[in-house]
């Protein structure tokens, strides 16, 4: 039965004294956030399981390193398209069934890139993934915005990406041993029957209103604000939400051109620079990526920390998010100089740290400017990384190609870096919209 909606001058409970892990601990909100998780970790299973096969994939199909670049791509495009579609669709219609619907789609293209005959049809599967994968990021950020209050919120994207790169850690270890054990095809086959796996689940258990929830309690319920609690919706301000967004929308763009680079390349930069057999870049991929795990963790906590110290947004959010970027650029110099292995892996991994610290502060903004539309913002934001993906992965490989030095991609990539962290500076995180009438 659901609970009673207490009226909108309710104030919400304090929770900064609890701190985040206590806060989920045992809660209906903290099963929700291991749904979440759960999610953010198969997507990026099926995300980057193509970079381990990529080598097997690149044999079998007789691909060059530019036509593999535009497989690589071709995720990204109807991903990019679809990130703000989505997001309205998640902030109109809820999250439960926006993801059961996107859930089918990412599942079935996952198993159909098993059965990729040519590049064209590889192609074709790897664009249905992305419109499936498209809206769920900004349809799980409209998910916590309803569920996680505000000091908690760096938290949630930070437990939830940590998910995220611990399924780009696994990934290359596990597409390795399915492909020993039988071939690159089985990977996507196996994987992509978790993700409808996954999908059901989801749409037994989450809840879009939390009052609905047959396990919410009137305590926990209490913590969240009148308008987490509110029935509906006011209409997009397009106009405002656009002036908000865009800054954070280019910085994304900086941040997703290196991270693509790390999702799509490293297995093959380990391979191509090093000489390294399968079990042996993907040991070295996942490494370097676990980095990330401890990143995102570390990135989110900080964050929410400094808001419960300083009551600051632009404290909280905007020096996390330069820290990182020029953190991960200075990181990248070196291994444009050295040819270690062992020196590079690390001064990677660390990259990787830095480039994760700023991820969970990204997709908190727009549940801080926009709670009430925090899928269309996140959809928003979200659009940089998407256009990254579309032209990171080509243009990485295009300039492999034409060089034949992996220097002169990452040297443009950590750039990239350098001018994302210059313009976090511009965005303003405590530049709420204007409460509107419902």
């Amino acid at each position: 039965m659901p609970l009673r909606i207490p009226s909108r001058s309710t104030a919400p409970a304090r929770t900064a004294a609890t701190g985040p892990l206590r806060a989920c601990r045992g809660r209906v909100r903290g099963r929700v956030l291991l749904l979440l998780c759960g999610m953010y970790f198969i997507t990026y299973l099926d995300r980057v399981n193509i970079s381990t096969a990529a080598p097997h994939i690149r044999h079998d199909l007789s691909l060059s390193n530019t036509q593999l670049g535009l497989v690589l791509s071709a995720f990204a495009i109807p991903y990019a398209f679809f990130q703000v579609f989505g997001g309205f669709l998640a902030d109109r219609y809820g999250p439960r069934k926006l993801l059961c619907a996107v859930g089918v789609v990412w599942g079935l293209s996952t198993v159909a890139t098993g059965f990729a005959s040519g590049m064209v049809t590889l192609f074709a599967a790897r664009l249905a993934l992305g419109f499936g994968e498209g809206a769920a990021f900004p349809g799980a950020t409209q998910a916590m915005s309803r569920w996680l209050p505000a000091d908690q919120r760096g938290f949630g994207q930070g437990i939830t990406h940590a998910f995220a790169r611990l399924g780009n850690a696994i990934a290359p270890l596990a597409v390795a041993g399915l492909i020993a054990l039988f071939d690159w095809r089985a990977a996507f086959w196996v994987l992509g029957v978790i993700s409808l796996g996954w999908t059901v689940l989801w749409a037994r258990t989450y809840r879009d209103r939390p009052a609905d929830h047959p396990k919410m309690t009137e305590t926990e319920l209490g913590e969240l604000s009148a308008d987490q609690r509110a029935d509906e919706r006011p209409p997009v301000p397009w106009g405002p939400l656009l002036r908000r967004i865009l800054p954070l929308t280019f910085v994304d763009f900086t941040y997703g051109w290196m991270l693509w680079v790390y999702l799509t390349w490293i297995p093959s930069f380990f391979a191509g620079s090093y000489g390294l057999q399968l079990q042996q870049f993907a040991l070295f991929s996942a490494l370097v990526l676990c980095a990330g795990v401890v990143g995102d963790m570390v990135g989110g906590m900080v964050s929410d920390a400094l808001l419960r110290r300083t009551g600051s947004l632009r404290i909280a959010r905007r020096s996390v998010l330069v820290v990182g970027l020029l953190g991960s650029f200075g990181f990248i110099l070196p291994t444009l100089f050295v040819h270690s292995l062992g020196v590079v892996t690390v001064c990677l991994a660390l990259a990787f740290f830095f480039l994760e610290l700023t991820n969970p502060v990204l997709w908190s903004i727009p549940m801080d400017v926009a709670p009430d539309h925090a899928g269309t913002a996140g959809g928003l934001m979200n659009t940089g990384f998407g256009l990254a993906g579309v032209l990171s992965p080509a243009v990485f490989g295009f300039l492999v190609d034409r060089g034949g030095s992996w220097v002169l991609p990452f040297a443009v990539s950590a750039g990239l870096l350098a001018v994302g962290g210059l313009v976090s500076l511009r965005v303003d995180p405590a530049n709420k919209l204007p409460v509107q009438m419902r």
